[in-house]
């Protein structure tokens, strides 16, 4: 059995593999993905340090495996800078967003519309404009409390397969990774910043939990923006989780 039909415990594998392993883990993981879906495997590429470490790896699974990013008008400067030098050395990754028209003080009245609209639509855009069977993501099951039920391969949208190949890395071992492979960062993380999003909605704290400043003073505080938690194929029915 391979690891796409593994059903190991999670938590003990949290626990239990040294980071040398889970990097071998994740990085078996994308290959065998890769072999079985081949150019419909795309990584969702957020510009977070979870999602560079993904993308790293999957370049090292194959470079010929593409990605994309879906950015906002609300993206700090520094996140669009850091986004364009990828992309610039990574034409592969194809840019999505929504240009729809808003109230300015959406993310303040109904964060949650404001995610739908800017975040979740273009995610399925993605999905569909590049036939996409399986995409990859940065999901770490350490992360934070909306993250804890997630498993390795999942199909949360019938006949998309997600792929979370980091799931039960650290966020010290992210860091490692990183650090080790020279693998370039969002500078506002040398700010700070422990978790990015839009610059309204994101802010620096001194909490345990990593994702503690996002969306602060909203019932969002810490959670999603709903690309992992809502329906990414159209014309499916279900709630996607």
């Amino acid at each position: 059995m391979g690891l796409l039909e593994n059903k190991d415990d999670l938590k003990v594998l949290v626990e239990t593999l040294n980071f040398k392993e889970k990097v071998q883990r994740s990085l078996s993981l994308i290959k065998e993905a890769y072999k079985k879906y081949g150019d419909s495997l795309v990584v969702a590429n957020s510009l977070g340090k979870d999602s560079v470490a993904v993308w790293d790896l999957a370049k090292k699974a194959s470079p010929d495996i593409r990605g994309f990013i879906v950015t906002t008008r609300f993206k700090p400067k520094e996140t669009i800078k850091f986004m364009n030098d990828i992309v610039a050395e990574y034409p592969e990754l194809k840019i999505y967003k929504s240009d729809v028209k808003i109230p300015g003080n959406l993310y303040e009245t109904d964060p949650d519309k404001c995610c739908d609209l800017l975040k979740v639509e273009p995610v399925k855009r993605a999905i569909e404009e590049m036939r996409v069977q399986c995409w990859v993501t940065g999901l770490r099951c350490t992360e934070g409390r909306t993250r804890t039920d997630y498993k390795e391969v999942e199909e949360r949208d019938k006949d998309l397969i997600k792929l979370n190949p980091i799931l039960i890395w650290k966020e010290r071992e992210v860091w490692q990774y990183l650090a080790l492979y020279g693998v370039k960062v969002n500078p506002l993380y040398g700010e700070g910043y422990r978790s990015l999003g839009c610059a309204p909605c994101t802010k620096i704290t001194n909490e345990d939990n990593e994702r503690a400043g996002r969306w602060i003073g909203t019932s969002k505080c810490g959670g999603e923006c709903g690309i992992h938690t809502r329906p990414l194929k159209k014309n499916v029915g279900g709630d996607g989780i």
